[in-house]
Order: C-alpha cells, then structure tokens, then sequence
C-alpha cells in the first residue's frame, strides 16, 4: 500500500498485518486535503478478499475510488473561475463608486476601515491553521514590506479614486503586471524579452494618455473633474500605486509558499492600519461621518472590497492565472459603466486611447506570461 498525497507516494508501514485505519473524507474528494490509500502501481493485495478503501471517497472499496482507473470524477463547473474573476470585478468596481460617493471622509481614514475589515476576516484563520502573528524569522522583513507597500498602494489608490475619474485611476493600476515583470527582471533576475519592453511602452503611453500633461496637450485640458492640479496629483498617486502593487508581488514571490497566504493579508492590514492611524493624527484628518449615508458606504466599502478579494483568490485557486488575468480586464469595463451611470461623466477619447493602451498591454503580458508557464509545464512532464 501507498499513501498518495498531492501526486506524490510514499511507503506506509503495516501494524500486525493490517491495513491502517483511513479517517473518512467528503464526498467531494478534491481539495480535502486527506490522504488516501491505494494499491501501489502493479502490486496485488496478498489476500483475495483484501479490502482497500480511500479516504477521499468517504470510505468506498478501491475499485469504486476516484483514484481507480477508468472512474468517473464529478466534473467541475466550466468556466467557474471566470466567473468569480468578473464578480470580483464588479464588486471592486462598485466599492471604488462608493468611494466616490463619499463626500466628508478622508481616503486614509477609508483605507483604516477596510485594514479593520481585512483584518477581521483574518484573524481566525490565522488562529485555525495556527500559523502564528509574526511568521518565520528569516521572512519578516519580506512580510514587513509587502504590508507596507501594499497598504500604501491602497491608500494612494483611494486617494486617487477621490480625485479622478474613476475609469482613469482604474486604468492605470491595470498596468501593475507590466511594472511587475520589470521589477522582476530587476531584483529577481527574471528574463526580461523584448515583448516586455514594448508592452512597458503601451503602458506607459497610456498613462500619458489619461494624464496629458501640458507640455504635450496644450494648457486647455478638458474631460477632467476638478482642476487638473488635482487630475496630476490622482494620476502621480495611482501611477505610484501600481508600482508600489508591482513590488508587492515581487515581494511575494520572492517569499514563495514559504508564508500562509492570510499571514501575508494579516502584515498588510495590521502595518495599513497602523500607518493609517498615524497619518490621520498628523494631517488633523481623524473624524467619524458626519451623516448615516457615508457611514453606511464605508461599511459597503469594506464588505465589498473583502468580497472581491475572496472571490479573486476562489478564482486563482480553480483556474489558470492567464485566464484570470485577462478576465480582470472587466474592471476596466465595469469603470466606464458605472462612471458614465451613476456620476454623469463621459470619458474622452484620450482616456478611452489610455485604456486601449493599458488593457492591451497587461493582457499580452498576462498571455505571454501564462503560455511560457504552459510550455514549461509540458517541458516537466516530458
């Protein structure tokens, strides 16, 4: 007999001639994490009457495992993981509306209620899966710097929400996997292609694109809320937060699996908030909502920004990151609708070239990316 977990066997020892005894799974079988016991490849039990069971299969004899050959497996839903990406969408999409519905709220004091909820819905899973609140030594100084990015490109991101249109701000934090591969390329040693180089180039003209900056446009820049003082502090804000969200996941790549999933969300919230904290005492910024409606939205905020969260990790979790990826671009979509729905703004042609520029090139660097990871993993296989 063999233990197979996760693809890989390994021996298990017999006690007194019997077969060890197998905790029941679910019914579902994948994802349990249970081990299962299956005959090893070739070998023939001793007895005739030998009985084989599965822990992933709620206790059934091994010729009616899910492990057998030739068994039927209960089919996934097609298409399930694309589906939680453009949900997560929405749901991002409509928190950034309500950001921009709120009217006597600084963003960082916004940014302080969603590390509250953030770390709300961490907090028991650190304690079921007991990873502990500091994690290992030699990474902390890595999770110390992905909170602390992270939280920053949040903040700078709610800042520019605030600021800009938001089918603007949404634009140009799509072009973080562009800044990604570069600063992969830069700290990580990652091969950086030509193709790399061009869409960091339809990025960046993007970018230009949305900002128009004078000495390019001309002193008459139309299609911008407020004055464009404030459309190049919202563009400087949400450009510094794609990069600050680029490094971030530099950051977690270098660190790998090596740390839980929720400790790495747990700096983020915790560093956010207390960042967060002290920013608002020091800009004199600190106050409750002075009406029900903004209080309501931070709420919303929150929940929202906790949803699309979890569904866009539900959505990694079943389905390839290529695919994901470009799914995402539905932020994109979801922005223009609901900017030009619910606020009454138009986007120019100039932000509609920015976004092709943008959605263009993080799409490409997502499809080239996922067809080198496709191309590898058939490389292992042979």
């Amino acid at each position: 007999m063999v233990l197979c977990q996760g693809g890989e066997a390994a021996p298990v020892p017999a006690a007194g001639g019997k077969e060890p005894e197998v905790p029941l799974g679910r019914e579902d079988g994948a994802g349990t994490g249970q081990p299962c016991l299956c005959p090893a490849p070739g070998v023939e039990a001793a007895g005739a009457e030998e009985r084989r069971v599965c822990g992933c299969c709620s206790g059934l004899s091994w010729p009616r495992c899910c492990e057998a050959p030739g068994t039927k497996k209960k089919a996934a839903c097609p298409g399930l993981g694309l589906f939680y990406t453009v949900l997560s969408a929405f749901l991002f999409s409509v928190a950034s509306l309500f950001l921009k519905k709120i009217e006597d709220v600084h963003s960082v004091e916004v940014s302080a209620f969603r590390c509250v909820f953030q770390m709300a819905f961490v907090l028991p899973g650190l304690i079921y899966y007991k990873t502990g609140f500091l994690g290992p030594k030699g990474k902390r100084i890595f999770l110390f710097f992905r909170g602390f990015l992270g939280s920053s490109a949040m903040i700078l991101l709610y800042y520019a929400f605030q600021v800009m249109p938001l089918a603007d701000a949404t634009v140009i934090t799509f072009s973080s996997p562009v800044f990604t591969s570069l600063l992969a390329w830069i700290f990580l040693k990652e091969k950086y292609s030509i193709w790399d180089l061009l869409f960091t180039l339809f990025a960046i003209t993007g970018v230009v694109l949305i900002a128009r900056p004078p000495f390019l446009f001309g002193s008459n820049v139309t299609g911008i809320e407020g004055s464009y003082t404030d459309h190049l502090k919202g563009t400087i804000a949400a450009v510094t937060s794609t990069v600050s969200a680029a490094s971030t996941f530099v950051i977690l790549r270098k660190v790998g699996k090596s740390v839980h999933y929720f400790l790495s969300i747990w700096y983020y919230a915790v560093i956010g908030l207390i960042g967060c904290v002290i920013a608002l005492f020091v800009m004199n910024e600190w106050r409750l909502p002075y009406c029900g409606k903004d209080r309501v939205l931070l709420i919303l905020i929150g929940l929202l920004g906790l949803g699309g969260q979890i569904f866009l990790t539900k959505a990694l979790q079943i389905e390839k990151a290529g695919p994901v990826a470009i799914m995402k671009t539905m932020d994109v979509v979801f922005a223009f609708i609901l900017q030009i729905l619910f606020l009454n703004h138009l986007p120019t042609w100039w932000t509609v070239g920015g976004a092709l520029c943008v959605v263009a090139s993080s799409s490409g660097t997502a499809i080239r990316k996922w067809r080198q990871s496709l191309k590898k993993a058939k490389q292992n296989e042979i």
